[in-house]
């Protein structure tokens, strides 16, 4: 079964947000994407979820929130309900660059998702965005796509590949053992199949 969850774009726009306030009101957009990814893949494999739930595709600089990557850029993909809250917020700068425009709104995020906000901000921050991408490319969801993206732009990821444990502890290691992998697992699915029957 594909693990497909529903795009929260409000917790997205937050973390966006939050990530300008903290780099002095504005931040690169790759680097943003990067942290959010780290923040995200924390999260899942400490408490068994993402926090924006977006959909991952691994590229050449490592793997990308999709959805996030959007708002970054205030894309015509996205909707007209995402595009509205988006600008309440930020706003694009330049090309590569997005700024912050009031202080956000934390009420949207769990305690858990501020402690992996601050993991990645805390541990990653102060690398810019091709650090940070090659950071990425030593996690194991990220090249099980290498070979493959040699040929292609881009190409979906699983969450199930972002438990697997790296045969050497990379900088953003959190161990999971594999009674939680498969408990997790079975928790993304059983979010994706309840979402799906409400879609």
């Amino acid at each position: 079964m594909c693990i497909h969850l529903k795009f929260n774009h409000r917790k997205a726009v937050q973390m966006l947000n939050l990530l300008a306030e903290k780099n002095g009101g504005q931040i690169n957009k790759m680097k943003a994407i990067k942290l959010v990814f780290l923040a995200d893949r924390y999260h899942l494999r400490k408490y068994g979820r993402p926090i924006t739930n977006d959909e991952y595709f691994a590229m050449d600089f490592g793997p990308v929130p999709s959805g996030s990557k959007d708002i970054a850029e205030l894309s015509e993909f996205l909707s007209d309900s995402e595009t509205g809250y988006a600008l309440e917020y930020i706003d694009v700068v330049d090309r590569y660059t997005y700024k912050s425009k009031k202080p956000g709104n934390q009420k949207v995020f769990s305690d858990t998702d501020l402690e992996a906000l601050s993991f990645a901000w805390d541990k990653f921050g102060q690398f810019d965005q091709y650090v940070l991408a090659d950071l990425t490319h030593e996690l194991p969801e990220w090249k099980k796509h290498e070979n493959g993206l040699k040929y292609n732009s881009r190409l979906k990821m699983n969450y199930e590949d972002f438990f697997e444990n790296p045969s050497n502890k990379d900088r953003c290691h959190i161990e999971v053992s594999e009674e939680d992998k498969l408990e997790f697992i079975d928790h993304l699915k059983e979010m994706s199949r309840i979402e799906s029957m409400w879609s």
